[in-house]
């Protein structure tokens, strides 16, 4: 699959969640089969010759990524989740978003000492969220073996604040 095709499946839409925002909107990949297999297919290419034990999903698009990919990989699915949606005991991590803060939560039972976690979002902007998501995980013990993008807006900077991590994202702005 072409990741050209994509691209121009994913739309803009001007002035949400607030004015001045440009939001990339993945619904479109997700609506086409042949696309949605297509992105399963590239992250599950990528870690299919080491797998890892855990694919762990940021609230929401990162949740329908990631849990087809570790239904392929054989890996068990984490959902890292906004706070108040989990029912467990759970650990929280509070970060800044390019429009506001935000605060993540995980189950405290999620991540056993060692186990080696492939972190998944739909797309990378500053990197509070996924910096925030793999905090969580490390706090209890887990390694983070990548973290993979669909889509990466390269003049936000994210990577810098995951300069610890290998970083994927197929897709730039």
């Amino acid at each position: 699959m072409n990741v050209e095709r994509l691209k121009a499946a994913i739309r803009d839409v001007p002035d949400f969640p607030q004015p001045g925002i440009l939001f990339r909107d993945i619904t479109p990949v997700l609506l086409d089969p042949d696309l949605l297999r297509a992105v399963i297919r590239l992250f599950v290419d990528r870690h299919r010759d080491r797998p890892p034990v855990k694919v762990a999903g940021i609230e929401s698009r990162g949740f329908i990524l990631g849990a087809a990919v570790a239904a392929e990989l054989g890996a068990g699915f984490i959902p890292v989740r906004k706070v108040g949606k989990l029912p467990a005991p759970s650990i929280q991590a509070t970060y800044a978003l390019e429009y506001g803060e935000a605060t993540l939560e995980l189950h405290v039972d999620a991540v056993a000492e060692g186990d080696p976690i492939l972190l998944i979002d739909d797309l990378l902007a500053t990197g509070g969220t996924a910096a925030a998501a793999a905090s969580l995980i490390q706090q209890l013990g887990g390694k983070i073996t990548e973290i993979d993008f669909l889509v990466e807006l390269g003049f936000l900077n994210g990577r810098d604040r995951l300069s610890d991590y290998t970083v994927f994202a197929p897709i730039a702005y």
